[in-house]
């Protein structure tokens, strides 16, 4: 089925839009479809991508760790395009596809050292049963040296996938 609206195209997109497309073009990938959609809205685009370049270059989250909790997550709700974009970025990290089947759909076996799998596992804990984090959990992570801000914008990262995979849905762009 056909997409239900329309989005920008490189050759006629002005603003932020534009700065997207070729911010993009220069990591030499295409826009991903979920952000994509977002250029009907040039608006709420410059949002996104500004939250993009802030997670491209957060100080304490690495892109491996990211690109994990999409994975995931998108795994999870059977966000098929999420979930195979974020796998050929965990492959092109240097994880073969064997490792990457051991790990299959248990983060215990990802390839993270561990401060970054204790943040990952608490991350999907929470997303599938919130009501089941506590005071412990966090100070298990601040144990680790995370931060209040760290486990927050891990959480956001998270909780991102599902506003996407419900855009994608309504509008038929999955």
């Amino acid at each position: 089925m056909a997409p239900l609206i329309q989005t920008a195209v490189p050759e006629t997109a002005e603003g932020d839009v534009k700065k997207g497309f070729e911010l993009f073009e220069k990591r030499g990938i295409d826009m991903p479809v979920p952000l994509l959609l977002t250029t009907a809205s040039p608006g709420y685009f410059s949002i996104m991508l500004k939250r993009n370049i802030y997670f491209s270059t957060h100080p304490n989250l690495s892109p491996a760790l990211l690109a994990h909790i999409r994975y995931f997550i998108s795994s999870r709700m059977a966000f098929g395009f999420c979930t195979g974009f974020n796998k050929s970025l965990i492959l092109k990290m240097g994880m073969t596809e064997a490792q990457f089947s051991v790990m299959g759909d248990d983060p215990e076996q990802c390839l993270l050292e561990d401060r970054e799998k204790h943040l990952l596992v608490f991350v999907l804990k929470g997303v599938a049963d919130p009501q089941s984090v506590g005071s412990q959990d966090i100070a298990l992570l601040h144990q680790d040296g995370w931060t209040d801000s760290d486990i927050v914008d891990a959480l956001i990262q998270a909780v991102g996938m599902m506003d996407h995979n419900i855009l994608m849905r309504i509008l038929k762009f999955s």
